[in-house]
């Protein structure tokens, strides 16, 4: 990593090409690097339509949910990504550094800006419009790898001041910075296969160490204390095999949750595939059965259909899926030491 000149950047990671393209469709930037874009389930709550998976999994109240990244570059070009080739790629960060404190408060003011249509809305849920003024969770997965950004073990610290719970998504090409995260609320590492070759074909990696990379993110995911999970994006009649090989994987990560989550036909990945690698329901359960026969120590607990995602878990868990988050954030606050078990909870069938 560069040293660190925390400043307002002046020029972002992105050409005005990109930047433009981006806006139009829906993203706002955030200083130099960083990035937000209202996910479609915050809207759909909001209208009383029910929320993502992450709500029906973990309890994550879509309409108070801020989706964002903090780094708009990635070290992949996978092949299911709705980017495509003009997004910035690197292996290292490059430019200035936007402060956690700007980042956030500049965020915050975009969600809400986007959200600001709703409020005149005839048939939206009066509740949710109100609560949507108070955000209670970030999703740091909505483009780029935001794991590089240099100060990422202290925006994440920054959030859980703001009682703000942290969902945390990398693509397992930076254990460096995993080793610098001292809490997140749920940490996730994508494995898009499930051995060296197929990974290399499928995440078009920088790196030429990409697979010894991954090792040392599964070996690093096993010795973390808070909320871990692998996620498993499921392709149709590409990586919907080996289920022997991603069990080998997920015992090494050693994950209190697994996802698998299927492949979305959109963006530029539909110049690379078809509407057909997007498996179904039955599919993706045909693929469960046949891992969790390799992992008897996990169990399937629930699946949302609309987003074609299955949640595993760990036995040991004794099924309880769901987040405390006030007991998260009380023992972040303590200083005490705690481990993922510690702030489960039991799961709550929601209203939606």
């Amino acid at each position: 990593m560069t040293n660190l000149n925390i400043i307002q950047p002046k020029k972002s990671q992105l050409s005005e090409k990109s930047q433009a393209s981006l806006t139009k469709q829906g993203y706002r930037l955030v200083g130099g690097h960083s990035a937000v874009k209202i996910c479609e389930w915050t809207k759909k709550m909001i209208r009383g339509e029910g929320g993502c998976y992450k709500f029906i999994f973990y309890g994550i109240r879509s309409h108070q949910c801020l989706q964002m990244t903090t780094s708009m570059f990635c070290a992949s070009r996978c092949k299911f990504c709705w980017r495509g080739a003009k997004a910035p790629v690197s292996k290292e960060w490059y430019g200035p550094i936007d402060s956690p404190q700007h980042i956030i408060e500049h965020a915050l003011d975009e969600h809400l800006k986007l959200l600001e249509g709703f409020n005149g809305h005839k048939t939206a849920n009066k509740k949710a419009l109100e609560e949507k003024e108070e955000i209670r969770h970030v999703a740091l997965s909505l483009t780029g790898e935001p794991i590089t950004y240099p100060l990422i073990n202290e925006i994440l610290k920054a959030f859980h001041k703001r009682k703000i719970s942290t969902f945390l998504v990398t693509n397992a090409q930076y254990p460096e910075q995993m080793k610098k995260i001292e809490k997140a609320t749920q940490l996730y590492l994508s494995i898009d296969a499930p051995n060296k070759e197929l990974m290399k074909r499928i995440d078009q990696p920088l790196f030429d160490d990409y697979w010894e990379r991954a090792m040392e993110s599964l070996d690093l995911l096993k010795t973390r204390d808070y909320r871990t999970c692998i996620r498993l994006t499921m392709i149709e009649k590409e990586n919907m095999c080996d289920p022997k090989g991603y069990a080998e994987l997920v015992r090494r990560g050693d994950a209190d949750f697994i996802e698998l989550k299927s492949y979305v036909w959109v963006g530029a990945s539909q110049t690379i595939y078809n509407v057909e690698n997007m498996p179904r329901m039955d599919k993706m359960q045909e693929f469960m059965a046949e891992l969790l026969n390799e992992l008897p120590e996990y169990e399937y607990i629930r699946q949302h259909e609309p987003s074609r995602a299955i949640l595993l878990m760990k036995k040991s868990l004794n099924k309880k899926a769901w987040i405390n988050f006030p007991k998260f954030f009380e023992m972040v606050k303590s200083g005490q030491k705690f481990n993922a078990e510690d702030y489960c909870s039991e799961i709550i069938t929601p209203n939606q």
